[in-house]
């Protein structure tokens, strides 16, 4: 891979496009009630950073793919991560609370640190950390700010839970995958 991350930028574009239909749709929607200016802007610096990383590789600052076949894991992980991002859009779109704040910000921030680590992006993986603390932190906040004002049924509490179980699930096999996934030399033997 040179310079330009084609698969960087089709799963940008994958991300991107659900939050922007939902901006378009909800102009509305009140914006961040957490207020740090600091946070805020680290999250800022975070999140433009990886989106530009995600796409252009900066010579002598990524050493590309360092594992056989991690491409194929690359575009595997990347793949589910994305196809969950999607899921839980279509799940939370008119939904407000933890589960929407946390999924729509942990998965964002396990593509961007899962692609730091497998083409070792040093710039990448920095930005993807700031990004990744910054985001959860004021996405968690804003949901239980928005949460005081409604409270959850039963149903719906049982219903969180079990999505974030299968968060957790899916981000634990990103991991375990990019650990892991070259200890045989063949993490998805091509025959």
């Amino acid at each position: 891979m040179g310079w330009f991350n084609y698969y960087g930028l089709a799963i940008m574009a994958i991300i991107m496009l659900p939050n922007i239909v939902y901006a378009v749709k909800h102009k509305d929607d009140a914006a961040n009630t957490y207020k740090n200016k600091a946070v805020e802007v680290a999250e800022q610096v975070g999140r433009y950073g990886c989106f530009v990383l995600m796409i252009f590789n900066i010579p002598y600052t990524y050493f590309n793919f360092w594992f056989n076949h991690a491409l194929t894991v690359y575009l595997s992980v990347n793949g589910g991560l994305c196809l969950a991002y999607l899921i839980f859009w279509i799940i939370c779109w008119n939904k407000n609370g933890k589960l929407k704040a946390l999924s729509l910000s942990i998965i964002p921030s396990c593509i961007f640190l899962f692609s730091g680590v497998v083409l070792a992006n040093i710039p990448l993986l920095a930005f993807a950390v700031v990004f990744a603390v910054t985001h959860i932190f004021i996405s968690y906040k804003n949901a239980v700010a928005s949460k005081r004002r409604k409270k959850p049924t039963v149903e719906e509490k049982i219903k969180n839970e079990v999505i974030l179980i299968f968060v957790l699930i899916l981000f634990a096999f990103a991991v375990v995958g990019t650990i892991f996934g070259d200890a045989s030399g063949s993490a998805f033997p091509l025959k």
